[in-house]
Formats: structure tokens, sequence, C-alpha cells
């Protein structure tokens, strides 16, 4: 159980960090694919355009608070990089580009995935793109302020009770 070591998250970087960059791959490809075949299919059924909106938050959801590993999952970037790859492809790209200079300009990864997922509903709509991302990237973007909140929360109480 990779929570068990290193940062105790279910997440490509905890794999990175503890075994070593091969499996770190496998899992972020694992991760990405999670994300990008419940999207594909609800495509390839077809129906309204919520479904595959509808499946992929549900995917990053199941990701970040999975029922059989006591709700303590990943962060559900991966997994929403997958969502936006099977969505529509261009804003995979995108959401990678913002992504890495918010890192190279803050140099933290949770602040910069949390920011990215701010920026992104907002942007997509900017740029015109399809109303099924623009509401995939919004929920998905509630969801991983979500996840990343309680880490903080539980950070800031760490360090405060460090203090005393």
């Amino acid at each position: 159980d990779i929570r068990t070591a290193g940062s105790g998250h279910a997440t490509t970087t905890n794999v990175i960090r503890t075994l070593g960059f091969g499996w770190g791959a496998l899992v972020l490809v694992l991760d990405i694919a999670k994300g990008f075949l419940p999207v594909w299919l609800a495509l390839r059924f077809g129906g309204a355009w919520y479904w595959p909106v509808l499946a992929g938050v549900c995917a990053v959801a199941g990701h970040i608070w999975p029922l059989f590993a006591d709700f303590r999952g990943g962060m559900g970037l991966a997994t929403t990089a997958g969502g936006l790859l099977a969505l529509y492809p261009l804003s995979f790209f995108i959401a990678l580009g913002v992504l890495i200079a918010v890192l190279l300009l803050w140099r933290h990864g949770a602040r910069a995935t949390v920011l990215t997922a701010v920026i992104l509903p907002p942007a997509f709509y900017l740029l015109r793109f399809p109303a099924s991302l623009v509401w995939f990237a919004f929920l998905d973007a509630v969801l991983v302020a979500l996840r990343f909140a309680a880490d903080w929360r539980r950070e800031y109480r760490e360090l405060w009770l460090d203090r005393e």
C-alpha cells in the first residue's frame, strides 16, 4: 500500500519518490486511462452531452475517494487529465502548459495543481471550447480543490501545533 510510504498519498509523485520512475510512469498512465476510458466510452455510446461529463467526474471522484481504500485515494490530477484528453484533446495540452507554467512560477506542486484546476474552466470558456468541457473542468476543479483543502487544513493544523 503506497499510502504507508513517503508522503502517504496514493499519487504518481509518491510512487516515483518511493519506488522509482518506472513504477511512477506506469501509475501515471493507468491514472490517465482511468479518466480517459469512461469519458471515451460515454462519447462512443452517444446520448446527451452530460453523460461523458458525468462519467469523467465520477471517475475523478472515485479516484480521490475510493470506496475500497477507506476513501483515501489520489489527488485527481492525472485522472482529470485523462478526461480532458478524451473530451477535447487540445484541452489536455493547454492544461499541461498551464500546469507547467504555474509550477515554474510557484515551485509547489499542490498549490500549482489547485491553481491550474481553478484557471481552466474560465480559460476554456473564454476560448469558446465546448460547454461539456467547461462543465467537466469546473466540476473537477471543485473536486480537486476539496481534496487539497483537506490536506491544507491538516498541514496548517500540524504547523500550528508544532509552535506550541
